[in-house]
């Protein structure tokens, strides 16, 4: 896939201010997509074992990164009105946008793939974000931002975006149930 098919996706790519921060993004995709094959982004599946155990099947990728940025956007920017917090909304942006980029390895279509099985989630996204050249800042935020691994968020912004990813799944999953506790 082309770097103008990934910025369609993304468009809060144009949300980042710095240049160089914003095309690295495009860059982790561009690359994690021709590395793993992936010709359609659209097509991409959210989570495949939850989207099986849920009967979600048409749940994608694009757009639970896309609800995971707009979230942490907002919280991010209700910090900022209303505490004196130094926060930088460009990482903000760029982490949630990058946060999943792994899932193009782990999975291969609704299979799990070596990677999914034997590395699990999150860690080929901080090899991408690595090779992207990206600030180390949004490598911990790809690899805090879930319980799969033992790395706790250490900025407000990799917390924002943990949360936000939190707060996106549990949309996702509310379509299969009334209570979440349940799923």
């Amino acid at each position: 896939m082309s770097e103008d098919a990934v910025r369609a996706a993304f468009p809060e790519l144009t949300a980042i201010e710095d240049d160089d921060l914003r095309a690295g993004v495009v860059d982790a995709w561009t690359t994690a997509l021709a590395e793993n094959g992936v010709d359609d982004l659209a097509a991409v599946p959210w989570f495949p074992p939850a989207q099986r155990d849920l009967e979600l099947d048409d749940e994608s990728l694009v757009d639970h990164v896309r609800d995971v940025t707009a979230c942490a956007v907002a919280l991010a920017e209700t910090l900022t009105e209303r505490r004196d917090v130094a926060l930088s909304l460009d990482t903000v942006v760029a982490g949630a946008l990058v946060h999943d980029v792994s899932k193009l390895a782990e999975f291969d279509g609704m299979t799990e793939t070596a990677v999914g099985d034997l590395l699990g989630h999150p860690h080929y996204g901080v090899h991408v974000v690595a090779r992207a050249d990206l600030p180390v800042e949004l490598a911990h935020v790809v690899l805090s931002h879930t319980g799969r691994t033992t790395v706790e968020p250490a900025t407000l912004e990799a917390e924002v975006v943990r949360r936000a990813d939190e707060v996106a799944a549990a949309a996702i999953r509310s379509r299969a149930t009334d209570d979440l506790r349940s799923v």
